[in-house]
């Protein structure tokens, strides 16, 4: 069965590169896009070609008229609640790539997947060096019972912390609560110099040029730590595989699924 896909972010940074891998993949079939850049011209205007066409719409409520199986969430933090939700209200399976849900709106957007009985992949980071990231954080959690959280990007990102590292997050609490030595409220000081706490770890945002994206988590013991990092590079690339595998499996899935993990063997 081929799937059809609609990709909102068709022309930004990484949805390029993930456009171009739709269009090669045989069992899969771009059939609209979203940028409004773009809008109303052929996805080929923007990224070339060698593509089948795809008409380009300015908004996802628009390209969702176009019947499809998967619709592909990779916009911004702005439009990101509001497509997927569209998307549901029209049947269609979800990806999500983008940055910024926080778990509030992943708990609305699970209730209505599942009483449509769709399935919604949200997935902070598509790298596989991510996914690992993650699976070794939520291991070493179990054993340490302190840890803080660095997110580092580029210093045009304005959504802070990052998806990966809401995701990160998100995760670790399910294992437990980090215990810190001294009580947040016991700090001395300016309190916000500690960092904001997300989902019960406490985070720290840097946003300068030179960075891309990385994300740190350090844990600490007496006399010991334990470093964990993934840091990308400038292509899309590493996102790309990730991704198209997010899209296959999407419509397996019936409510929220969060991490590419949760369809690897892992």
């Amino acid at each position: 069965m081929t799937l059809r896909v609609c990709l909102a972010g068709a022309t930004g940074w990484a949805g390029s590169e993930l456009a171009r891998a739709i269009a090669r993949a045989p069992d899969l079939d771009l059939v609209a896009a979203v940028s409004r850049t773009y809008a109303g011209q052929d996805l080929r205007a923007a990224l070339g070609s060698d593509l089948p066409p795809c008409p380009v719409f300015p908004t996802a409520q628009q390209a969702l008229e176009r019947s499809c199986n998967v619709f592909v969430e990779y916009t911004g933090v702005a439009a990101a609640k509001a497509n997927v939700l569209a998307a549901l209200d029209r049947g269609a399976h979800v990806v999500v790539g983008s940055s910024g849900l926080t778990d509030e709106d992943y708990a609305q957007i699970d209730r209505i997947a599942q009483a449509k009985g769709l399935g919604v992949l949200a997935c902070g980071n598509f790298a596989l060096t991510v996914v690992l990231l993650q699976k070794f954080a939520e291991l070493a959690a179990r054993y340490i019972p302190q840890w803080e959280i660095i997110d580092y990007a580029h210093d045009g990102k304005r959504d802070a912390p990052s998806g990966t590292v809401r995701e990160l997050a998100h995760r670790l609490a399910a294992v437990r609560t980090p215990q810190p030595s001294v009580p947040l409220e016991q700090t001395a000081g300016v309190r916000e110099a500690r960092g904001a706490t997300l989902a019960g770890s406490q985070v720290h945002s840097i946003r300068l040029p030179g960075f891309v994206i990385s994300a740190e988590v350090i844990f600490g013991m007496p006399d010991q730590k334990l470093t964990l990092r993934h840091d990308a590079g400038d292509s899309a690339r590493p996102y790309v595989d990730g991704a198209l595998l997010a899209v296959r499996k999407a419509p397996m899935l019936v409510g929220l699924h969060r991490g590419l993990d949760r369809v690897l063997d892992l």
